[in-house]
């Protein structure tokens, strides 16, 4: 007789006390290894992936993609040690079904849901068929439109499980037993998109993005933010990398980028300007004796912003390398949650997409983001001679509360003078 192990959802960090499930990896009845992931827990975060506790075979999944989920709960069981062939037989028989998100945390089992893959296309009759006073009968979701069931929301399809009527704005038809449009000129109370123009879509915002939205507007509503402008010019540099650029990736093994010139010359105007690299925490103003730059990452899942940690005592090559390996990371889900908190200041390239010029968001609770932007040549004023060289604008948006403008513009010039003197940098002054 095979052992069970519980799937359970870890801790997840300080404050993170639910998550919601993003993709199952492993279907029941697949085999899975010792460590292997199974399954996708996206937090308003960071995206982990719960691994196997034990080599087996998938025997249950208590909820479906979309449920929220609380840390410590079961979301599925691994039987130990049994076979994907021996336990296919049993899983068909016995297998536990995701319960929905609107579910939440309710543990008992649920109805048996069919595969939307699978759902009959077959549209039932109006629902003025069931009256609104008489019980509604227990439903399956085979009895619902395919098309209809992609526009529930997992509340909904659970109330059709139960034999519950569901009001769906804009319904071309009811599709099923339980399912009903809402009387004229009634809207229900969480109406659906209208998905009957075919130039819309309706996209649910995961929880990276809603908590990205969130602190956008928490940002906007709690601090005085302020933006700075200057311009750079790139030659120095520029010329640089050009004549290094072969060299350098050749010995460090990563290419030599614009970040680590930049990041260098923030910590050089961090120290000049300490409101910059600071928060404030209650009645006081934290000014940060260390320098742990978050860098903006756009990634499928929305923008994040990993950490660089030390970065005065990082070396140009260990700056570049760092970014590759946190942006690479990044993208493939693969960060933990400490790599995204505790930033004191955060660089931002728009010009990599085409910016340029922009107006950066703080990065709450930091007083300071520089916004970097793409390279464009122009003429300008050199003595007495006009001139063509690649500028680049930059964008520093801080708090008020903390920084002056005088101060902002000080922090400006004295990036602008380590990237137009990149010999500065390497000196130190």
């Amino acid at each position: 007789m095979s052992d069970t192990r519980d799937l359970v959802v870890p801790e997840l960090g300080e404050s993170i006390t639910e998550a919601i499930i993003g993709q199952w990896l492993k279907e029941i009845g697949q085999a899975v290894a010792t460590d292997e992931p199974v399954v996708d827990l996206e937090t308003d975060k960071i995206t982990v992936q719960l691994p196997a506790p034990a080599a087996g075979v998938l025997t249950s999944k208590r909820f479906e993609e979309g449920a929220t989920v609380a840390v410590g709960d079961v979301v599925g069981q691994i039987s130990v040690g049994q076979s994907a062939v021996a336990s296919s037989a049993s899983t068909a028989r016995s297998a536990e079904t995701p319960a929905s998100a609107g579910a939440g945390r309710d543990h008992s089992p649920p109805a048996k849901e069919a595969s939307p893959a699978k759902v009959s296309a077959t549209v039932a009759e109006p629902a003025a068929a069931v009256p609104a006073s008489q019980p509604a009968p227990a439903a399956d979701l085979q009895a619902v439109d395919e098309e209809l069931l992609h526009r529930l929301t997992p509340a909904q399809r659970r109330a059709v499980r139960k034999g519950e009527p569901v009001s769906v704005s804009g319904a071309k038809a009811p599709a099923g037993p339980a399912m009903r449009a809402g009387p004229p000129g009634r809207a229900s109370h969480s109406p659906a998109p209208d998905m009957t123009r075919p130039d819309q879509e309706a996209v649910r915002m995961s929880p990276l993005r809603k908590r990205i939205a969130e602190r956008l507007v928490q940002v906007q509503q709690e601090t005085a933010s302020l933006t700075t402008f200057n311009e750079v010019d790139m030659s120095a540099v520029m010329a640089l990398r050009s004549e290094h650029k072969q060299t350098f990736v050749d010995t460090h093994g990563v290419k030599l980028g614009f970040m680590s010139f930049f990041a260098k010359a923030c910590v050089a105007a961090c120290k000049l300007v300490p409101g910059i690299n600071a928060e404030i925490r209650d009645d006081h103003i934290i000014y940060k004796k260390h320098y742990d730059f978050g860098i903006a990452v756009s990634t499928d899942r929305g923008l994040v912003v990993p950490v660089l940690r030390s970065v005065d005592r990082l070396s140009f090559a260990e700056i570049e390398s760092g970014i590759v390996d946190l942006a690479t990371r990044a993208r493939t889900g693969k960060l933990g949650l400490d790599e995204l908190t505790g930033g004191t200041f955060t660089i931002t390239n728009g010009g990599i997409f085409g910016s340029m010029l922009s107006t950066p968001i703080l990065n709450y609770p930091q007083t300071g983001i520089l916004g970097m932007h793409n390279i464009v040549k122009r003429p300008v004023a050199m003595a007495d001679n006009i001139e063509v060289r690649p500028i680049m604008y930059v964008a520093l948006s801080y708090d008020h509360r903390v920084v002056d403008g005088r101060e902002a513009v000080q922090f400006l010039v004295a990036v602008k003078q380590r990237i137009e003197d990149p010999q500065r940098l390497l000196l130190d002054l």
